[in-house]
């Protein structure tokens, strides 16, 4: 039927163009309470074909916001966007947007899982694993074992990515969520090697994969053991697109960096990324250091690079979930009580 990798990509754009219409003619003011987002306007600016200019001018730099960590001061800080104040417990009714423009805040891996997978269904993975010092690094200012401490104190996780399965709109799959609030969502043995767990999980059980992405890329205190990370985990994911022929999507949130970026994270047999995300190998700052070169304000943005291919859509956060289910189901992989329907026909 799809013939070419061509007609193959447009009818996957297709079906997730068809998705946002039919929940915008449902729900026709996105952000409810926000005038100025109305149908056509949210619609043209997510595909790419019109953006307005208080848009355009968005700085492309996501809010952290914390509810682990009581002693943060998130709450004396206002969006990046807009300047006004989100009490959380306001943003999270609206899975962490603005309240006053829309801007995608940031969620960590327990409000993303409690957003993503279904109530009840969630069972986490490999959760006793925990960092050591492998190379004994050294620091004058702290050792990285008491970093690790003082994360897992503040977090409460154990790592810089949680991973499980559970059920998403009634479809079981295996997912990995990184989160930004420990260690900057760095890559180290640990991250690497939870996450290679999940993907051969998947592999065995032939469950659909979904990683989120928020890091800034190997984690410097551990080598080049953190830089194998990359190798392990695209090896996993070989074996288990082209030899296993299952689905992965990628999910690339602000902001996605380093060697992260240059592995899994751009290995999505579909590649989704939230609006306003940036995604980049290295940054603007190190650009400048080594190369002596400046580059544009916004290039290293979702939708710049949607427009150049590096990624196959941007879908906000309230429609993540359907999108990905409408996906999933796209590729035969269907709820459970579906399944038995079938089975029973």
């Amino acid at each position: 039927m799809y013939n070419t990798p061509f007609s193959w990509n447009n009818n996957i754009h297709s079906c997730i163009d068809n998705y946002f219409h039919s929940q915008i003619c449902i729900d026709s003011c996105i952000f409810g309470d926000i005038d100025k987002y109305n149908e056509s306007s949210f619609y043209r600016y997510f595909f790419g074909k019109e953006r307005n200019r208080s848009e355009s001018e968005n700085s492309s730099f996501s809010f952290i916001t914390s509810t682990n960590d009581k002693n943060d001061t998130d709450l004396s800080m206002g969006c990046p966007t807009c300047s006004e104040v989100n009490l959380p417990p306001v943003s999270k009714s609206k899975i962490n947007l603005c309240n006053y423009c829309g801007y995608h805040l940031k969620m960590d891996s327990s409000e993303r899982i409690e957003f993503s997978i279904d109530s009840g269904t969630w069972n986490p993975m490999d959760e006793d694993m925990i960092s050591n010092d492998p190379i004994k690094f050294h620091s004058a200012e702290e050792s990285y074992k008491n970093r690790i401490d003082f994360y897992q104190i503040r977090t409460g996780l154990t790592e810089a990515v949680q991973t499980g399965t559970g059920q998403l709109n009634g479809i079981p799959v295996a997912i990995g969520i990184m989160d930004f609030n420990f260690m900057g969502g760095s890559m180290g043995s640990v991250v690497g090697e939870k996450i290679t767990r999940l993907v051969e999980y998947a592999t065995n059980q032939l469950l659909p994969l979904i990683l989120v992405c928020s890091s800034g890329g190997a984690r410097m205190q551990e080598g080049s053991l953190s830089l194998m990370q990359m190798a392990k985990i695209s090896s996993a994911l070989y074996y288990y697109q082209t030899i296993k022929k299952l689905f992965y999507v990628s999910i690339l949130t602000s902001p996605t960096t380093g060697g992260v970026t240059a592995s899994f994270g751009m290995l999505g047999d579909i590649i989704i990324a939230e609006p306003k995300t940036y995604i980049a190998f290295a940054g603007k700052r190190v650009i400048r250091q080594t190369l002596k070169r400046l580059i544009p304000g916004n290039s290293q943005i979702s939708e710049s690079l949607l427009r150049r291919g590096f990624i196959d859509s941007i879908v906000p956060r309230r429609f993540l979930k359907g999108v990905v289910t409408e996906l999933f189901q796209f590729h035969n992989f269907f709820s459970l009580a579906k399944k038995e329907i079938m089975e029973l026909k």
